[in-house]
């Protein structure tokens, strides 16, 4: 599982539109507060205005604010809103790929590493995120001092 540098960069646009709601927030300052190339930004937030995540404003007064309460919005939703499905494998979702001979059960792990990183990413929301407190399924994660081993 990697985390792309869209999922990153959309995240971080929502902690800051959420800090800052129920203001409005230019892409500018979104990019210049997180530092983000606006340009980047700029695809991310069309992905996030697509899925209803956020809300674009035009004119003077213009800028994102937020299209529904951040503690709605989990982790799960701005991923697949800027990158689709949480997991693949070889491009496909894991349900979809089939092996033969002694890998016929493969596929089985592929679903579980699916089902474990929903896990994580369905039961933390952007307000979580926010507000510095996670979940305590997720804390418990966060502790073990074998997460934060580089393996």
């Amino acid at each position: 599982m990697q985390i792309t540098a869209r999922v990153d960069y959309a995240i971080r646009a929502l902690l800051e539109v959420s800090a800052s709601d129920p203001a409005r927030v230019s892409r500018d300052a979104l990019a210049a507060a997180q530092d983000i190339p606006p340009r980047y930004l700029e695809a991310v937030l069309l992905d996030l205005r697509r899925a209803g995540i956020l809300v674009g404003h035009r004119g003077s007064a213009g800028g994102y604010s937020m299209g529904r309460p951040a503690d709605e919005i989990t982790v799960a939703d701005v991923a697949r809103a800027v990158d689709g499905p949480l997991a693949l494998v070889q491009g496909q979702r894991p349900e979809h790929v089939s092996y033969t001979g002694s890998s016929t059960n493969l596929h089985e792990l592929w679903i579980g590493l699916r089902a474990a990183v929903r896990s994580v990413m369905e039961a933390v929301t952007i307000a979580d995120l926010g507000a510095g407190s996670l979940p305590p399924a997720v804390r418990l994660l966060v502790d073990d001092p074998d997460a934060w081993l580089p393996r």
